[in-house]
């Protein structure tokens, strides 16, 4: 798990982390282990992919790296402030915009994606720190 607020150095700013990010910036094959570890409510997941991939999540969920044991893991990771503080708030939005886009896609010309959006920017007005 990571703060829950991070100094930018160099500046007086502070953060409040409520989104991880890790930039791996060397390919797979070219270290053993380094693996990412993240543990969230759908179970415990190991990440390493290809330079140039970003993974995001939750910065209260708890994660580790295991041991590089052949070459070297080089990696960039930062934090994201939200504009909605609440991490289940957040995931309601998500998946609230997933289904808009699925029914959208289903139901080009059908009201219902309107109405759903109207309601996904009302939550959104409702729910964001600015």
């Amino acid at each position: 798990m990571d703060n829950s607020i991070r100094q930018i150095t160099g500046t007086p700013h502070r953060i409040r982390t409520d989104i991880s990010a890790t930039l791996f910036l060397t390919n797979p094959d070219e270290y053993d282990g380094g693996e990412l570890v993240v543990e969230d409510t759908y179970g415990v997941h190991s990440v390493k992919l290809p330079a140039g991939h970003l993974v995001i999540y939750p910065a209260t969920s708890l994660h580790l790296v295991r041991t590089v044991t052949r070459g070297a893991r080089i990696s960039s990771f930062f934090w994201i402030q939200s504009m909605v503080r609440d991490n289940g708030e957040r995931t309601l939005l998500f998946d609230l915009d997933s289904s808009i886009q699925r029914v959208s896609q289903v139901l080009p010309d059908h009201p219902a994606p309107i109405q759903l959006t109207g309601i996904y920017h009302n939550l959104l007005r409702r729910w964001a720190n600015l």
